[in-house]
């Protein structure tokens, strides 16, 4: 549905429909998990810059106070082209 999905309040990587519901994504990237995995680094403020985006994303939709959401971390470690991900659903 979007991507790259801004506002002043935060921004969102993925904006997907599954079914009924909305799915937010934040996507990350390391190249070495030497200092920990992609999905440690979506921490409680990074958490809530998400809600208040999601928020404004639902706002603008007019069916958007029934909607059904979750957030989701698409992580992604490793050297390319061949990187090991996981996608980690209803991350927070």
């Amino acid at each position: 549905m979007a991507r790259n999905y801004r506002t002043r309040r935060g921004e969102i990587d993925l904006v997907l429909q599954e079914d009924a519901s909305l799915v937010f994504v934040e996507v990350r990237y390391r190249a070495s998990i030497a200092f920990g995995r992609p999905e440690e680094t979506v921490g409680a403020k990074k958490q809530s810059r998400l809600r208040l985006a999601a928020e404004a994303f639902l706002q603008r939709r007019q069916s958007g106070h029934d909607t059904a959401c979750r957030f989701d971390v698409f992580a992604v470690s490793g050297p390319l082209p061949d990187p090991d991900w996981r996608w980690i659903q209803d991350a927070f």
